[in-house]
């Protein structure tokens, strides 16, 4: 993986110039990799990581399986695009094993928010088979970052 790709990932809101320093390269390169890379459609986005126990977040997420009927010649790319395009859904994602084929991620305001989506909304669409909702009920780490407190051990070193 590119180098300033890996810096981005770990912590985005680092300068061009940090990133600069931290890799021995001049600040006009960096600035201009990044270009090249949100131009080119490989840096997607820069998003903060919130802790919601935290900020008080009173929404529910859920976790959705989805076992579809793939169309001819277009695959699991034309019902998951479909999935895509609801505001509901944060993310989607093609699955192997198991017995579902695609997931996708909805957070909602309520549980009954997220299951008559889920009913009213996903369901029904032309293709979806069945679906399964795990409803998430705390996070403890997601793309590598902790969201649970290390716990301190106070009782001192002992040597023997």
């Amino acid at each position: 993986m590119d180098r300033i790709l890996s810096v981005l990932e770990k912590n985005p809101r680092l300068s061009n110039k940090e990133i600069a320093v931290m890799l021995g390269v001049a600040e006009a390169e960096v600035e201009k990799k990044i270009r090249e890379l949100e131009e080119q459609g490989i840096v997607k986005g820069y998003r903060a990581m919130i802790d919601p126990e935290k900020a008080d977040n009173q929404y529910v997420t859920a976790l959705i399986e989805i076992k579809v009927q793939p169309k001819f010649s277009r695959g699991f790319d034309d019902i998951a695009a479909r999935i895509s395009q609801l505001d509901e859904v944060e993310s989607v994602f093609l699955m192997s094993g198991g017995g579902f084929d695609l997931c996708c991620t909805v957070t909602g305001e309520a549980f009954q928010e997220v299951a008559l989506f889920v009913a009213n909304r996903l369901s029904p669409m032309e293709g979806v088979v069945s679906t399964a909702t795990h409803f998430i009920l705390k996070k403890y780490k997601e793309q590598g970052v902790l969201f649970i407190e290390q716990q301190k051990d106070d009782r001192g070193t002992i040597s023997f």
